[in-house]
Parts: C-alpha cells; sequence; structure tokens
C-alpha cells in the first residue's frame, strides 16, 4: 500500500482503468478512435443543444445517441475490414508468390 492514505491505490496484480485503457489500444488501435469519436459527437451535440430549434430534448437525444452509436458502428466496420483484408487478400498474395 501506499503512505498516502488520502489515494486508492489497485491491489497488487490488478492494472488500473489507464493501463487497461492503453494494453486495449495496443492489442486494438481502433478502440481508442471509436471511443474518441463517441465522444466528439455527443460533445458537439450537447454544444448544438440551445440551437436545437422547435425540436423535442428527446428527439435530441435520440440523434445523439444514433449518430454516437453510428461512429461506434463504423468504426467496428473498420476494423473488420482491415482484418478481412489482413488475413484473406493480403496472405493469399503472399501465399500465391511462394
Amino acid at each position: 500500500m501506499s503512505a498516502n492514505k488520502d489515494c486508492w491505490v489497485p491491489p497488487e496484480g490488478e492494472d488500473s482503468v489507464s493501463e487497461k485503457l492503453l494494453k486495449k489500444s495496443r492489442k486494438s488501435p481502433l478502440v481508442p478512435i471509436g471511443l474518441g469519436g463517441c465522444l466528439v459527437v455527443a460533445a458537439y451535440r450537447i454544444y448544438r443543444l440551445k440551437a436545437r430549434g422547435s425540436t423535442k430534448m428527446s428527439i435530441h437525444l435520440i440523434h445523439t445517441r444514433v449518430a454516437a452509436q453510428a461512429c461506434a458502428v463504423g468504426t467496428i466496420m473498420l476494423g473488420v475490414m482491415y482484418t478481412m483484408y489482413r488475413d484473406y487478400i493480403k496472405r493469399t498474395a503472399q501465399d500465391s508468390e511462394k
């Protein structure tokens, strides 16, 4: 344990949230891109909250959620496309060269 009693320290063997995020981003670099995209979309829609006009608040929030989800799904699709390219097309080309 730490000598400082004011802050919480995770037990031995457990990683902190930032360490988990760094490990995940090294393993799959599109995760932080998707997360950042969702945060950017949500921040922009919250910024535009005052200029929504006569649109109801619930409709505005639904549109915000759908836009953030679309960003996340788009990032997932980019990851799937890259993985398919790497596993099938690139590997097939390398096998045909041998």
